[in-house]
């Protein structure tokens, strides 16, 4: 096993920069996911330290070494894309076996590696099929084995789930997740989808504009942003953002509940005009507006769909509240100030 270390890396093309200065560790074992909206330049840092991109400046370390001019196949990665690149004219078996054939791998060896692989991930009986006669989930478990085969260092991931449709996405999150567990090798996932980054990764590094904004655990991003732009990129709706002054004051909507529920807390109290109301299945969204506070989008509370509306209606002030240590508080320029623990900073 290895780990993997950027440091400041940077990467432009021509006036454009991609990547601008990120430093970041992949522990080993570590399942890392690197988040962000398209454009962010996660797969750009993902390529660099594939070696398919070379860094403007900056090194990168695999196993403590640094690889910068190492070419892909000397770094000790596999790889997975988007597409998968599976060959069409191969049936699973070969596609499996082609990273070995080309290294000159004995047949023999050949041969237990893609019967161990195959078995791992649930293809041995796919084997003499071709990637046509694969559903999406088939064909992402092959792309995985062909990786697996290689034995290496660190895994790198692009959007390997981005072409499966939800529900088969939400299985194989869970059979990935698993399959990392099992080989314990180093794992650098890049998404744009909060649900994958939360449900799969152990810690996340959420990137905007080329910048590292904050790396954490799932837990750590979503209760304690480093900044706005964490805070309503993740989250579904995102973090309700009101003025306060010259900063902002921020709760997540499941927070926002009725002043009633909330007997017995210490909580700050708004007035909130419920303007419209979701039902969806498992919960209520209630989108509308707070009295006499501006805020940054439309306010939302997320109430379990057990808890009864009792009178709440669209068009009316309902007192509403959220508990103090639930208020997040960012200064003019969108940061956390360094003494927030969740209380109001000095």
């Amino acid at each position: 096993m290895a780990s993997v270390l950027t440091i400041d890396i940077r990467k432009q093309f021509g006036e454009v920069t991609a990547v601008n200065g990120v430093s970041l560790e992949a522990r080993d074992g570590e399942f890392m996911v690197l988040l962000g909206p398209s454009g962010c330049g996660k797969t750009t840092l993902l390529r660099v330290i594939a070696g398919l991109e070379k860094a403007t400046s900056g090194e990168v370390l695999i196993g403590g070494r640094v690889v910068n001019e190492l070419p892909p196949r000397a770094r000790g990665i596999a790889m997975v894309f988007q597409s998968y690149g599976l060959y069409p004219h191969l049936t699973v078996w070969n596609n499996i076996a082609f990273p070995l054939r080309t290294q000159g791998t004995p047949r023999e060896q050949i041969r237990r590696k893609v019967e161990w692989a195959s078995r791992l991930l649930g293809i041995d009986h796919l084997a003499h099929r071709r990637p046509r006669q694969l559903s999406g989930g088939e064909r992402q478990r092959v792309a995985l084995a062909r990786a697996l085969v290689r034995e290496p260092t660190v895994f790198l991931l692009d959007e390997p789930l981005s072409n499966l449709d939800a529900k088969l996405r939400a299985s194989a999150r869970s059979e990935l997740k698993a399959f990392q567990q099992t080989v314990r090798t180093a794992t650098i996932y890049v998404t744009h989808d909060q649900v994958e980054a939360m449900g799969m990764g152990d810690r996340i590094a959420v990137m905007d504009h080329g910048t590292l904004r904050q790396v954490g655990s799932p837990t750590e991003i979503y209760e304690h942003p480093a900044d706005e732009f964490v805070a309503s990129f993740l989250g579904t709706p995102p973090m309700n953002l009101i003025e306060r002054d010259g900063g902002s004051l921020g709760f997540r909507p499941e927070h926002f509940l009725p002043k009633k529920l909330l007997n017995g807390f210490a909580v700050q109290e708004f007035q909130f005009r419920v303007d419209r109301m979701e039902y969806l299945g498992s919960e209520r969204i209630l989108y509308g507006a707070l009295d006499g506070r501006a805020a940054k989008r439309e306010v939302t509370a997320k109430l379990p769909a057990h808890v009864a509306l009792d009178g709440i209606s669209a068009g009316a002030w309902h007192p509403f509240a959220v508990r103090e240590r639930e208020l997040r508080y960012f200064d003019r320029e969108g940061r956390r100030p360094s003494t927030d623990n969740g209380e109001p900073p000095p």
